[in-house]
């Protein structure tokens, strides 16, 4: 029996209602974009100048404001020895009517390229409530894909240039990412020996010679396997442990008596109790063992029960963030 294609096919009539579909949207996107200003971002440019005065080879120049009074008597005093400038912009608010928006302000069209990206492909992950749809597929390439670059890049700069070229090759890495590296980086001898696991990890590739790969990669698991321990120990064990090592008569800064407090340390040493009765199995769960057990199953669930509403909450507040993107940064309805 040959296995089914889990790829979905779209007919001829389920592309032609997608195309048209298509047809829909796009004219409501005009629509919208025309009659409530949708997805356009307006700013507000503001050159920022910077004029250098004095500096020896002892001490550095100084960098003042052009516009405050040590930079014009500097430049009407010809001690200017080196200028420098740059724009900021300042976003207005989504929405604000021509007549609000101060003078100065600018139509910003890379901003607004992307307010309408960042809308059309929420729309498009979101249209998998009507079920897989080409709209889906491309916009889920996109984020993998985009995700996935950025990560590379990010690891390299992080892992290779940041860590490893910065302590083997510092005027290297001085002249081509980070001008503002200190001149008396020296560097260091002991990273020679990360970078010789690393071209040995990338020996997994070759067609021969794979197992070369295998030292590197048994250091990195050992390695990680051993922070990772601590890190557990210390979080999960031992805190989880001194959380429920409270005092049962709480009291203030003042000696007052904290009733709700004290409340609270006594349901968590009952419940720890419970809990730890219920995983006890040397002792069938019978007569007062077998009650403290159900106590036990109970307090389980109440606490499986807050974490997955913990995790829904999340959700719906990414959900609820993405309609207010779209109804307020994007339509401009809110």
């Amino acid at each position: 029996m040959s296995q089914q294609d889990s790829t979905p096919n779209f007919e001829s009539g389920s592309l032609i209602g997608w195309i048209v579909g298509l047809v829909i949207i796009i004219a409501g996107m005009a629509v919208a974009a025309v009659m409530l200003d949708a997805g356009q971002v307006w700013v507000v440019p503001e050159t920022q100048s910077y004029v250098a005065t004095g500096g020896t080879v002892d001490a550095p120049a100084d960098w003042v404001a052009a516009a405050s009074d040590a930079g014009k008597a500097a430049s009407s005093s010809g001690g200017v020895v080196a200028e420098s400038s740059w724009v900021t912009v300042t976003q207005l608010a989504s929405g604000m009517p021509e007549a609000d928006r101060p003078a100065g302000a600018v139509f910003s069209v890379n901003r607004t390229i992307g307010i309408w990206l960042a809308a059309i492909l929420t729309l498009c992950i979101m249209s998998f409530l009507v079920g897989d749809n080409p709209f889906y597929k491309t916009a889920e390439a996109i984020v993998v894909g985009a995700s996935a670059a950025y990560w590379m890049v990010y690891s390299f700069y992080t892992g290779i240039v940041d860590k490893l070229l910065v302590n083997l090759s510092p005027g290297l890495v001085r002249a081509w990412t980070t001008p503002g590296l200190a001149e008396d980086y020296d560097w260091n001898w002991i990273y020679i020996i990360p970078l010789i696991l690393s071209v040995m990890l990338i020996c997994r590739l070759l067609p021969t010679g794979g197992w070369i790969a295998r030292w590197p990669l048994a250091f990195i698991i050992g390695a990680t396997a051993g922070f990772r321990l601590l890190a557990h120990i210390e979080s999960d064990f031992l805190l989880q442990i001194k959380g429920t090592i409270t005092s049962l008569w709480a009291v203030d800064a003042t000696g007052a008596f904290e009733f709700w407090n004290s409340i609270g340390a006594i349901i968590i040493l009952l419940g720890v109790l419970c809990c730890l009765v219920y995983f006890f199995f040397s002792m069938e769960h019978k007569g007062a063992v077998g009650k403290t057990a159900r106590a036990g199953i109970f307090v389980l669930m109440v606490t499986f029960g807050a974490a997955f509403g913990l995790t829904v909450m999340g959700r719906i507040t990414l959900l609820s963030e993405r309609f207010d993107f779209l109804f307020k940064d994007w339509l401009h309805l809110l």
